[in-house]
Parts: C-alpha cells; sequence; structure tokens
C-alpha cells in the first residue's frame, strides 16, 4: 500500500518540476568568539520526486544546508522556496505547518523514546495534524506495515535491532505523508547489511514519488542517488556520475 500523496506522485513524474529552489544563500553565525560561514552563495533547485545525495567534508556544511532545507532554521541570506513558500521570509506558524505536513526527518541516532513501543514512537508525529483516533491508528499500522515491521508495533527500541530501529524512524517520517524525506546520515550507525535494507526501503519510497535528499558520508549511499552534491567550504558542486 503506497504511502505517498497522489499530488506528490504526480509531482515527481519526470521529476522537472522544482520543490526546492534555492538563491543565494548564505548563512553565518559565531561560534566561541569567530565567525563561520557555513554556506556561502548557494544557488541550488531540487525536483520533485528527485533522490539527491549530499556528500562532503566534515564541516563543509551539509547538515546547515539541511536544516534550511527542513525549516529548521533560515538563511542569514537568500531565498529558500519550498513549493513557493519561501522558508527565509516565512512566519514561524507558516514553518511549523512545514514541518508537520510537508517534511519528514531521518536521522542518524534514530531518535525514538525508549519507553514508548514502535506504534507509540511513530503515532507521535500525527499529534499536531489533529486527526481522529481511528485514522491515526490506521496511518501508523500503514506506515509500519511499509517498513516491514507489522510484526513489531508493539515492541520498544530496547528490543529492535538497529536496522529495525531505523525502519521505525522512517516510519516516523513518512506516517505524515509529507513530500520531502531528509535524511542526515541515516544508515551511518548500521552494518553494511542493515544499510542495504534501509536504502532499499528508501528506494522503493522515491519510486513512488517521495523527493529523498540524503546527507551521507558512505560514498556506497551515494552512488544509488539519482543526483550526487558534494558540499564544501560552503559551497555546492554537481558531481558526474
Amino acid at each position: 500500500m503506497t504511502m505517498i500523496d497522489d499530488t506528490a506522485v504526480a509531482a515527481g513524474e519526470g521529476a522537472a518540476q522544482p520543490i526546492f529552489r534555492l538563491a543565494g544563500v548564505t548563512r553565518t553565525y559565531t561560534q566561541k568568539g569567530r565567525v563561520v560561514n557555513a554556506l556561502t552563495g548557494v544557488d541550488l533547485e531540487i525536483a520533485a520526486g528527485d533522490f539527491v545525495a549530499i556528500q562532503g567534508p566534515t564541516g563543509g556544511g551539509k547538515s546547515t544546508l539541511l536544516q534550511l532545507l527542513g525549516a529548521l532554521d533560515r538563511p542569514s541570506t537568500g531565498s529558500i522556496l519550498l513549493d513557493g513558500t519561501d522558508i527565509a521570509s516565512a512566519s514561524n506558524v507558516e514553518l511549523g505547518r512545514l514541518r508537520a505536513h510537508e517534511l519528514g526527518f531521518v536521522f542518524q541516532g534514530f531518535n525514538l523514546i525508549p519507553t514508548l513501543t514502535a506504534h507509540e514512537n511513530v503515532d507521535m508525529a500525527l499529534e499536531p495534524l489533529g486527526l481522529p483516533a481511528q485514522e491515526r491508528a490506521a496511518r501508523v499500522g500503514e506506515a509500519l506495515e511499509r517498513v516491514g515491521l507489522a510484526d513489531r508495533t508493539d515492541h520498544r527500541p530496547g528490543e529492535l535491532s538497529g536496522g529495525q530501529q531505523q525502519r521505525v524512524a522512517i516510519a516516523r517520517a513518512i506516517v505524515k505523508r509529507p513530500r520531502v524525506l531528509l535524511a542526515d546520515e541515516p544508515t551511518g550507525n548500521l552494518d553494511e547489511s542493515m544499510r542495504d535494507e534501509i536504502l532499499a526501503v528508501l528506494e522503493e519510497l522515491n519510486a513512488e514519488g517521495l523527493t529523498l535528499v540524503v546527507v551521507t558520508h558512505d560514498s556506497a549511499v551515494a552512488k544509488r542517488a539519482r543526483r550526487r552534491l558534494r558540499l564544501e567550504k560552503g559551497v555546492v558542486r554537481e558531481l558526474t556520475r
């Protein structure tokens, strides 16, 4: 059963329409008394339905860029259009709506609550949407089935393998039926076998129309993407295959 809205699938056909447009984006902040230029004049478009991998050295700006795409931060200068909404100038209420409805997040550390079951961890992502309890339960069950954990709904994180915990994290991200999934080193804590399992789940979701942006140090992960970007010293460069 597909987890992606029909509108997202339609937008992803041919990956022609940009869902992200970045123009002149910079991000500067002060750290321990010194100015850090995390991003310097980034111009970038990401098409709806694309699968983009971002690589680069530690401290090169990868996580900063992902936070900006995820409406978790604002650029110092420039514009970031997410399907027409400028993250740089949108209100906090609008940014909250984007995070709740349009964007899903997956992190290296899983970020699951250890005292909650898989079902309860996934269900937490639906709290801001105000859905009826019956629909929430149906969505959670569908999301866990989608990642192959229909038989683990009552298990807590400590009773699951690392790969299974990351599957729960993916289910939590997609249960909202977002248009974009942003993943920061999603396979960084997994062995090669589990890495490939998680990649297979992500690729299947992308094939159904979900826009996927992955930050990774793993070239084996990056090679599976349609586009590869390198971010170094705040500058984005497209890599040829």
